[in-house]
């Protein structure tokens, strides 16, 4: 078990500490939730570092990294749609998009073909689905203009790497 694994597993573990924090009492419960989010965030970030400079990359975490990451975003759309932040309708938009990523990534890595890489447009997507969060988090007015954006961009990322995605492999 070498440190990004590590970083992983606490990622997992903030998954059930999100909720304690969404659901809770306190007044600070948003600002709790936020600093978790904001932890899973930077975990991510450098449990992704050490691997690729250290060449710590594991099977393990070539399995977990993507798991934890895509368990704490279903963990917000959860918490938004218990919480009647957001429609099933946006929830579902959202989870059908990231589950049909997943698996078209997951068949097409199993029959040995190349993967696309991150570009510019899925980094523009994440950062615009973390903006999107903070604002249904503390119910900011463009939080749902913020949202069907969101949606909106992250199917033409997903045509996007679908074209590149065939270009790639023929």
């Amino acid at each position: 078990m070498n440190l990004p694994n590590l970083l992983t597993l606490l990622r997992l573990g903030l998954v059930p500490l999100y909720f304690l924090a969404f659901f809770s009492e306190s007044p600070w419960s948003m600002q709790y939730a936020l600093g978790i989010l904001v932890l899973s965030g930077l975990t991510d970030l450098l449990d992704g570092y050490l691997a690729r400079k250290y060449n710590w990359i594991t099977p393990l975490g070539i399995v977990l990294d993507p798991l934890a990451d895509k368990l704490m975003m279903l963990s917000v759309i959860i918490s938004f749609i218990l919480d009647g932040r957001i429609s099933w309708l946006a929830a579902g938009l959202l989870i059908f998009r990231d589950a049909a990523m997943i698996l078209t990534s997951a068949f097409f890595h199993f029959r040995q073909k190349q993967i696309v890489p991150a570009t510019w447009w899925g980094k523009t997507t994440t950062v615009l689905y973390y903006m999107t969060v903070v604002a249904i988090l503390f119910k900011w007015r463009m939080a749902d203009f913020l949202l069907w954006s969101t949606i909106g961009l992250s199917f033409v990322t997903s045509f996007v790497y679908l074209h590149k995605f065939r270009a790639m492999n023929r």
